[in-house]
């Protein structure tokens, strides 16, 4: 099972994405947690582990892709090495960091001024979720970058979910009818969770999404969670809300 796991920037995405790891864990799956936000340092320490080497970096690093990418066809790019299926452990120990039952792995990171835009990278994502190939007790969460630009790249095309994170802002709620016309085209089940919200603030976005089926639950503004967040400390267990998503998608 492939679950991707969006929203705007701010919204909570990665302390979500922990979250469902530990409530996935919980229930007797393996994880693969794969960070495709290239502007996020911090996953790993959410996750209570070291951070991965870049997965760009084993295709030769960002500038031999780009090289590559321009003067190479399609057919011929370094990231095809990945299409015919793999899993995990085809990469060298480095590229996996490890906790008992989670695995994460980081497609790529900005690391330099002017080292040029993310597009390789996301067509690592793209490649990388395409031909992950995972064992039935294993699940992966996707944590994207910030906004809708990996729709348009198409990491989503293989993935069995998509869940969006909302918070309590007017741009969430425009986003997520945005997304929801986005993954409509493929098919691709849609659900929402709605973050950092009280029961009053939740209510008016359920009301702008016109009570939408689709939304999961609301998870309620917590210090505990935000303090860890502040501090760069794990997140132990998970939520009584994104385990009850977790349910949901084991059952079927």
């Amino acid at each position: 099972m492939k679950i991707v796991i969006c929203g705007k920037g701010g919204s909570g995405k990665s302390t979500i994405a922990t979250l469902l790891a530990n409530d996935f864990v919980a229930a007797g799956k393996k994880v693969v947690l794969v960070d495709t936000d290239e502007s996020n340092k911090g996953l790993h320490r959410l996750v209570g582990t070291t951070p991965p080497r870049d997965l760009m970096d084993h295709l030769g690093g960002k500038k031999h892709v780009i090289e590559a990418m321009r003067s190479s066809p399609r057919e011929s790019w370094p990231m095809n090495s990945l299409t015919k299926g793999f899993t995990l452990d085809y990469f060298p120990e480095a590229y996996v960091s490890r906790t008992r039952s989670v695995r994460l792995v980081s497609i790529g990171k900005i690391h330099d001024f002017g080292e040029g835009c993310a597009c390789p990278m996301g067509m690592l994502a793209k490649t990388f979720l395409e031909g992950l190939t995972l064992a039935p007790d294993e699940v992966a969460l996707v944590d994207t970058e910030a906004g809708i630009e990996h729709f348009g790249r198409g990491v989503e095309e293989r993935a069995d979910a998509v869940l969006m994170i909302l918070d309590p802002s007017y741009e969430s709620v425009l986003l997520a009818k945005q997304v929801a016309e986005l993954v409509g085209v493929k098919g691709i089940p849609l659900y929402y969770l709605i973050n950092k919200a009280d029961e009053q603030v939740a209510d008016h976005i359920r009301s702008a999404l016109s009570e939408d089926p689709r939304i999961v639950g609301v998870i309620r503004p917590d210090e505990t969670i935000l303090v860890s967040g502040l501090k760069g400390d794990s997140l132990v267990g998970g939520h009584p809300v994104t385990a009850a998503f977790v349910a949901k998608m084991v059952s079927g």
